[in-house]
């Protein structure tokens, strides 16, 4: 860093939540003096703007970093798992928005409402969580601080964009033509593949032994490491629904403690700077991803004690999966550790 700014480097800056930390570096008031956009040999040479001024996508290599102090990498976990290295090698912070890092035991993760106080000046690779997650806990900090949890018991339904540009294009494919022939979801790697119009798939991402998915996993160990609590009992079933963008969560949370009523819990969310409570039932108000894409804020609803236990409760989570799931987490990171003095030499 020089006495104006950060050099920048995002990696990955041709794909959805990349395009999105463009926009969100703009707007946010980190210090930012040059900007380098990086991607595969397919993106190179396409152009993109930052602040007005035209900036053309290179490929990344093994040289990309030199002179960077802040780089971004959402590209993949493979690309993350050579490049990060190497960016931190050449003095750069790495803010990571792949899985490659994230259950690292000397590597944090990262969702700055809830756990920012673990970044150090020494931390040079950050992980950023995984997009339910993030929402998920965010939620869930209001009510660890002044109840404790015992467990939580999600179910998922996660939007089209978080499985990347071209299942959305393949969506509306399906939209278009009845005899399309989808090829991505559930997985690429499948050999099966289902239509996602006019469809809820309950798969994301690839089974375990156990009957888990990969994604269902990542939540319930993601959630305990951010939450710093390893025996804290967390429940995931993951499902993909016809929905371009906005993740939705339901969750069923046991506390350590009794709750009197709704009201009780409302009243929490609403004295919560963190969350936005959206939850009138007289006037039929509620979290929606469709009224709510493109939001920065975690939005809860839908509050409920639970009918046969007092320390159980139900909240509706809605929060956008390529801004607060991906982008913005990520930008917010860099954001606290710029007011903080954690950034630079």
């Amino acid at each position: 860093m020089n006495r104006y700014g950060y050099s920048v480097a995002i990696v990955g800056a041709s794909g959805e939540v990349g395009k999105s930390m463009v926009e969100t570096l703009e707007r946010y008031p980190i210090p930012v003096t040059s900007l380098k956009l990086l991607a595969s040999s397919r993106s190179a040479g396409k152009s993109m703007v930052f602040k007005g001024q035209p900036l053309i996508i290179e490929e990344l290599t093994e040289n990309s970093f030199d002179g960077i102090d802040l780089a971004f990498f959402s590209a993949g976990g493979s690309v993350s798992e050579k490049f990060a290295p190497i960016a931190v090698s050449k003095g750069a912070v790495v803010i990571d928005n792949t899985s490659a890092f994230r259950m690292h035991q000397d590597i944090p993760l990262v969702v700055p409402e809830v756990n920012a106080d673990v970044l150090t000046h020494e931390m040079k690779l950050i992980a950023n969580p995984n997009c339910s997650t993030i929402q998920l806990v965010v939620a869930l900090k209001p009510l660890m601080d002044v109840y404790g949890i015992e467990s939580v018991n999600v179910a998922t339904y996660q939007a089209i964009s978080g499985a990347g540009a071209k299942a959305l294009y393949e969506y509306n494919q399906e939209l278009e033509q009845d005899d399309y022939v989808p090829q991505i979801l559930p997985t690429r790697s499948d050999k099966v593949h289902y239509q996602m119009a006019h469809n809820v798939i309950p798969q994301i991402d690839v089974f375990m032994e156990n009957g888990y998915t990969k994604e269902e996993i990542k939540m319930i160990n993601e959630t305990r490491k951010i939450l710093s609590d390893s025996s804290l009992k967390v429940n995931a079933t993951c499902a993909r629904v016809p929905v371009r963008y906005g993740h939705s969560v339901c969750a069923t949370v046991k506390l350590k403690g009794p709750v009197q009523n709704r009201q009780e819990i409302m009243d929490l969310f609403k004295n919560s700077s963190d969350v936005v409570l959206y939850d009138e039932i007289e006037s039929q108000k509620y979290p929606m991803a469709y009224y709510l894409a493109h939001h920065d804020d975690v939005y809860v609803g839908r509050i409920r004690k639970d009918l046969f236990e007092d320390d159980v409760i139900h909240l509706w989570i809605v929060a956008d999966n390529i801004l607060k799931g991906a982008a913005l987490n990520s930008v917010q990171i860099a954001y606290y550790m710029h007011r903080h003095g954690l950034l630079g030499d």
